[in-house]
């Protein structure tokens, strides 16, 4: 099995090396480079091959925000997740519109992490616990549900369990659906609320009050 293509970027030397040693002793994943701001990662993403970039949000010359948004616009295919000691709504909402697939506080387990990684690879999303359950007290505070967009009852299910976190497979065993009966629904889903992936459609759900339904 082909390992998952990792480059790690902070701007403090001493965190870069904790986290490729954490990450080198799962055979999962590879670190292929590091970068000490967002420009270099960048730079490096146009070089060489990268699966995932965790990326760190406050660094200087380019920050987390502005080289999540460049990177995907060069590789769309390059998954970005968020490595940061930010809890504040504004850096979360801006790293996923951004086009991050997740979202980790640096106070998470290794096991956490790493579960961000490879589903970020997978073409899924992740936050961090304690910042979903945040999420949702955030926009409990906005207007009351809306904007349902024709949606039937399951697939106003599935995206509820989406919003919280859920991957495909396990969206399935909840619902005892096959995985390709959730893909479909996803994919109509999608079409409804006018986005083109997971991650935009978990944003969608919790802007939208679906964490709570």
């Amino acid at each position: 099995m082909e390992r998952i293509k990792v480059l790690v970027v902070d701007d403090h030397a001493l965190v870069r090396e904790g986290i490729k040693k954490l990450l080198m002793e799962d055979e999962r994943l590879e670190v292929v480079g590091e970068a000490g701001n967002g420009r270099e990662a960048v730079e490096l993403v146009k070089k060489r091959p990268v699966d995932v970039v965790l990326l760190d949000i406050s660094m200087p010359d380019m920050g987390g925000v502005e080289a999540c948004r460049e990177i995907k616009r060069l590789r769309p295919s390059v998954a970005v997740v968020a490595l940061t000691v930010h809890d504040q709504e504004e850096y979360c909402l801006a790293m996923l519109e951004a086009g991050a697939a997740g979202y980790v506080l640096k106070e998470s387990s290794a096991d956490q992490l790493i579960e961000a990684i490879v589903r970020a690879a997978r073409g899924e999303e992740y936050l961090s616990p304690r910042l979903a359950g945040k999420m949702v007290k955030w926009f409990s505070r906005a207007e009351s549900k809306r904007g349902l967009c024709g949606l039937t009852p399951r697939e106003k299910e599935i995206l509820r369990l989406l919003a919280s976190g859920l991957s495909n497979r396990e969206i399935a065993r909840r619902l005892y659906l096959s995985e390709k009966t959730v893909k479909n629904h996803l994919t109509s889903i999608f079409q409804k609320i006018g986005v083109s992936d997971r991650t935009q459609a978990a944003l969608w759900a919790v802007k939208h009050g679906f964490s709570e339904l």
